[in-house]
C-alpha cells in the first residue's frame, strides 16, 4: 500500500484505478445513448427520460449558437431546482459555452461582480417572483444583453406567484426563444481542458472569485466518485436532490453522477422534512445526500423513529461539518451510518470519504478517495510536509482540482505549491490516514452548508451610519452549524440598534444566508500591532472569557 488509509478502501478498490476524463456534453449524450426511456429526472411527479433531457439540451444549445453563444461565451444560470438548470447548464456547454451560477441565495452585490467579472451578457432565469425582479434589475444596470425568461407552470403549475416581464426587446421568453431553432450542421468541438463552469467562492478583498472548472475537472470527479462506488446497490437509485444544482456538492454529488449511472433524480425545489419522507416511504428513495443542517431537522422530527426508511440505502453528509452528536442521534434513530466527506469549490467536490466499512472515527472526514493526493503542510512553510498527527493547512493534487482563478493570476500563484492546492483548511491526518479539521486558516463561516465570508458582511454593515468599526466572526449555531455575529463600535452619539433592524439594512446587500444572527456592541475592537482589526485576537478573547466563567 502507497497511499495512507488506502488498506480500509472497499475491496476492489485501488487507489491507482484509471480516472476517465471527457467532456459534459459527451457524459449526457452516452447516458442518453444507454438508457434512453428510463426517467431521468422527476420534477413536480412528473418524469423526463433521458432521452428527452438529451434533445431539450439540444434545443437549448441551438438556440443559444443561433443567438451568438457559442465558443468563447459566458452564459449564467439564475435558477433554482427545476429541470430548467439541467437543460440549459448541458445545452449552454454543447454550444461550447461555459456556465456560470448565480445563486439565488445571494445578495445584488455578489450577483452583479460575477456577471461583469464572468463577462456574462447573457441570463437565463425563470418568471418566478423569487428571482425575475433581480434578473431585471441586472439588466437596468447594464449588466446584460440578453434574459431569458423560463416559464414555471411549464412543469406543471403550483401556484408559486410570478412576475409580469416587461415590454423590452432585451426580453424574451424562453419558448420563444428556442423556436424553430436548427442543429447545427457540426456542433462546436468541446475538448476536455475548456472551461465548463467559474464556480464563484470567496476572495481575499472580500469579492467572490471564479474557480476555472474545466471538463476533465468535472468528468473526472465523477469518474473518482464511480471508482470509489465500485460495488453499489442493484437496479436504478432513486436520488433525493434538495441541495441546489447551483451548488458544487449537488452539481457533482447528484446531477452529474447519477446522469452517468443512470439512476433516477427526485428534484425538489426546497427542503420540507415531510416531502423527504414522503420520497422515501412512498416513492422508495435509496440516496439522500445533504448538509448538517437537514440532518438536524431530520434527526429532530419526532416522528423519524415510526417512519419507514428502509429503501434507504445511502444517507451521506456534506457541504459543512457535521455534528458528532447529530450522527450519532440519526444512526440511533434509524441505524444507518450517517458520515460526512470533505471537499471544496475548488475540487468539484471530491476530496475524502468513508468506506462502507473500516474504523469507527468519529469527527474524522475520511480517506483521501482514488486518484486524490492530500497532505498536512506547515501553516508558516506550504512546502514543509508534516507526520501523521501534526497540525498544519491541508493540501490537495487531482485530476479535479482546478486550473486556478478566473482573471485572478495573483490569487492563483498564491494557491499553489506546485501543482497542490492549499485548502485554507487545518488539521491532521491520524496513523490511519483518516483525516480531522480543526479549523480554517481563511475566516470562512460555513452556515447551512453555504459558504458566507465575514469581509463581505463587514463591508456591508459598515454603510450603516451608526456603525464607527466592525468585526464579524463566526459562533456556533444549534441548526446551521454556525452564523455570523456582528461585533461592532458605534459612532460617537449614534445609539444601538438590534440585530432584527441591522438585517433590514442589510437588504439586497447580502443574502439571507449572509445575515448575522447576533450583534454584540462594544467600546474597543482588538487590533494587530500594526492597526488592523484582528479577529483572532477577538476570538482569543472570547475564548479566554469563556473559560473564565466556566
Amino acid at each position: 500500500m502507497t497511499h495512507p488509509g488506502e488498506q480500509f478502501y472497499p475491496e476492489g478498490v485501488r487507489w491507482d484505478a484509471p480516472i476517465a476524463k471527457g467532456t459534459l456534453p459527451d457524459l449526457l449524450a452516452e447516458a442518453a445513448q444507454q438508457f434512453g426511456p428510463r426517467p431521468a429526472l422527476e420534477f413536480r411527479d412528473r418524469q423526463i427520460s433521458y432521452t428527452k433531457l438529451h434533445d431539450l439540451a439540444g434545443t437549448a444549445a441551438a438556440a443559444l449558437l443561433r443567438a451568438g453563444y457559442g465558443p468563447g461565451s459566458s452564459v449564467a444560470l439564475f435558477l433554482g431546482n427545476t429541470p430548467d438548470h439541467p437543460i440549459n447548464f448541458f445545452g449552454a456547454l454543447k454550444a461550447g459555452a461555459r456556465i456560470v451560477h448565480l445563486s439565488p441565495l445571494d445578495g445584488e452585490r455578489a450577483l452583479s461582480h460575477k456577471l461583469t467579472d464572468s463577462g456574462a451578457r447573457v441570463l437565463i432565469t425563470t418568471d418566478s417572483a423569487a428571482l425575475l425582479p433581480m434578473a431585471l434589475k441586472f439588466l437596468d444596470k447594464g449588466l446584460l444583453d440578453r434574459l431569458i425568461v423560463c416559464a414555471d407552470d411549464d412543469w406543471g403549475a403550483v401556484g408559486n406567484p410570478h412576475a409580469a416581464l416587461p415590454v423590452d426587446p432585451r426580453v424574451v421568453r424562453y419558448a420563444d426563444f428556442v423556436r424553430d431553432a436548427q442543429q447545427p450542421a457540426s456542433w462546436p468541438e468541446v475538448s476536455p481542458d475548456d472551461i465548463a463552469l467559474l464556480q464563484y467562492t470567496g476572495g481575499t478583498t472580500g469579492l467572490p472569485k471564479g474557480a476555472m472548472l474545466t471538463h476533465a475537472n468535472l468528468t473526472s470527479a465523477v469518474s473518482i466518485y464511480d471508482v470509489w462506488t465500485l460495488v453499489r446497490g442493484e437496479g436504478v437509485q432513486r436520488v433525493i436532490c434538495v441541495l441546489p444544482l447551483f451548488h458544487i456538492y449537488a452539481l457533482t454529488v447528484i446531477l452529474l453522477r447519477c446522469l452517468k449511472m443512470g439512476d433516477l433524480i427526485s428534484l425538489h425545489q426546497r427542503f420540507e422534512v415531510a416531502a423527504v419522507f414522503r420520497d422515501i416511504e412512498e416513492k422508495r428513495a435509496t440516496a439522500f445526500p445533504g448538509v448538517p443542517t437537514m440532518w438536524i431537522a431530520l434527526a429532530n422530527d419526532p416522528s423519524l423513529e415510526s417512519r419507514d426508511l428502509s429503501s434507504l440505502t445511502m444517507a451521506g453528509s456534506g457541504g459543512a461539518p457535521l455534528p458528532v452528536e447529530v450522527a450519532r442521534l440519526f444512526e440511533r434513530k434509524t441505524k444507518l451510518k450517517l458520515k460526512s466527506g470533505w471537499g471544496m469549490t475548488e475540487t468539484c467536490s471530491p476530496g475524502t470519504g468513508h468506506p462502507p466499512e473500516g474504523p469507527d472515527k468519529p469527527g474524522s472526514i475520511g480517506l483521501m478517495l482514488p486518484g486524490i493526493e492530500i497532505d498536512v503542510v506547515a501553516l508558516e512553510d506550504s512546502k514543509k510536509v508534516l507526520p501523521p498527527g501534526a497540525v498544519g493547512e491541508l493540501r490537495i493534487r487531482g485530476p479535479n482540482v482546478t486550473k486556478g482563478y478566473w482573471n485572478r493570476p495573483q490569487e492563483t500563484a498564491e494557491s499553489f505549491v506546485g501543482d497542490r492546492f492549499l485548502t485554507g483548511d487545518i488539521g491532521y491526518m491520524d496513523p490511519d490516514g483518516y483525516f480531522f479539521l480543526v479549523d480554517r486558516k481563511k475566516d470562512m463561516i460555513i452556515s447551512g452548508g453555504f459558504n458566507v465570508y465575514p469581509q463581505m458582511i463587514e463591508q456591508a454593515i459598515y454603510e450603516h451610519p451608526a456603525v464607527q468599526e466592525v468585526i464579524v466572526i463566526g459562533i456556533p449555531d444549534a441548526y446551521r452549524g454556525e452564523a455570523a455575529k456582528a461585533f461592532i463600535t458605534l459612532r460617537a452619539g449614534a445609539a444601538p440598534f438590534t440585530v432584527e433592524e441591522l438585517r433590514d439594512a442589510l437588504a439586497g446587500k447580502l443574502g439571507k444566508h449572509e445575515y448575522p444572527a447576533a450583534v454584540e456592541f462594544v467600546t474597543e475592537l482588538p487590533r494587530t500591532p500594526v492597526g488592523k482589526l484582528s479577529r483572532h485576537e477577538l476570538r482569543n478573547q472570547l475564548s479566554k472569557s469563556t473559560n473564565q466563567s466556566q
